[in-house]
């Protein structure tokens, strides 16, 4: 039986009994562990993570020097700390992005805080930037960049406020987290979007964002001593004039891009936002709306309710540039990353 055929059952036999946090720890652990050694490395890129034959070659615009074993990525929140990077990149996906990370470290909020929602196909959480700390991820990414293997991986960096700072002082705490992380990651993604953490959302309006925006590309620019790739990464109960502000945001700071989208709190299943298939139509209004107002020279990354060929396609359809997912991952299993990988181009 395929891996693809295995893993439903046995997410709905074993895995859905597990707590949800519990489950994302383990599964994490395991997949860190898989990818320290190459072994099971190759072994888990011959299975269930075989990636094109032919990289996904670099936009003539984009934010990306080099080329990317596919357009498949793994989206923010599965690995918070960067312990799994290797496994996730032999499990078929074409860059991965780690965090949300803060400035400072925290432990998120209260348990629980991450629940399935099998009637919808789609998950919640309500975490709060439960992280180490950016200077922590920092170390870590730097001793990843001391390997070969670990140099070859398309990382990308999510940085967020840390909860204690005031959102008067967000643009230090934002910039902080950029100055560390800037020179090992491959792009930076800079997160107003979390419904987890008091305040956050109130700095997608475009007079909050532009100062926090133009400090973080100057800072990473100077500690990594290149331009660094830079996204701002937006949630999907904007509304479409706010979408369009970003948009016209982007091309005035000369941004790398837009990932859309974070997950929504259009629901009334309590706390947290709602990830998986409720995003899938307003995923996509937003990469269309954002395509419209970015033009052609700068990337979207598409993310929000892809667990599936169609999904990503339609995604792609939309206007998006590069895919991410999570929920999919979670939901339809290991296999998904590197199936999407192969077939989407």
């Amino acid at each position: 039986m395929p891996a693809d055929a295995i893993y439903p059952a046995l997410y709905r036999s074993l895995i859905s009994r597990i707590d949800a946090e519990d489950a994302h720890v383990l599964a994490v652990r395991a997949i860190g562990w898989a990818g320290r050694f190459e072994p099971t490395r190759r072994l888990l890129r011959a299975t269930v993570g075989r990636r094109p034959a032919v990289p996904v070659a670099p936009a003539p615009h984009g934010p990306f020097a080099r080329q990317l074993p596919s357009i498949v990525g793994l989206a923010a929140g599965m690995d918070k700390n960067g312990t799994a990077i290797l496994g996730m990149d032999a499990l078929g996906f074409g860059f991965v992005e780690v965090g949300t990370v803060t400035a400072r470290p925290q432990p998120g909020n209260d348990r629980p805080r991450a629940w399935r929602h099998p009637e919808i196909d789609g998950l919640r959480n309500a975490m709060g930037f439960n992280n180490s700390g950016a200077d922590d991820l920092a170390a870590r990414l730097r001793e990843l960049r001391s390997t070969r293997r670990g140099r070859a991986v398309v990382v990308g960096a999510n940085i967020g406020k840390s909860k204690v700072t005031p959102v008067k002082d967000a643009v230090a705490d934002y910039a902080h987290s950029a100055r560390v992380l800037a020179r090992w990651a491959d792009y930076l993604v800079v997160n107003v979007s979390s419904p987890n953490t008091p305040g956050l959302r109130s700095l997608q309006s475009v007079d909050s964002l532009r100062p926090i925006l133009a400090e973080v590309q100057a800072v990473a620019d100077r500690a990594a001593h290149r331009r660094i790739p830079l996204f701002v990464k937006i949630a999907p109960d904007l509304a479409d004039d706010d979408v369009d502000a970003v948009a016209a945001l982007a091309v005035e700071l000369d941004l790398a891009g837009v990932v859309a989208t974070n997950t929504t709190i259009d629901h009334d299943l309590g706390a947290g936002g709602v990830s998986g298939a409720p995003l899938t139509t307003r995923s996509r209004e937003v990469v269309r709306r954002l395509r419209d107002g970015l033009g052609q020279g700068r990337t979207i990354i598409g993310v929000g309710g892809i667990s599936s060929l169609d999904d990503a396609r339609d995604m792609l359809d939309a206007g998006a540039d590069l895919l991410q997912v999570y929920s999919g991952f979670v939901t339809r299993g290991p296999s998904l990353p590197g199936r999407l990988s192969r077939l989407v181009r």
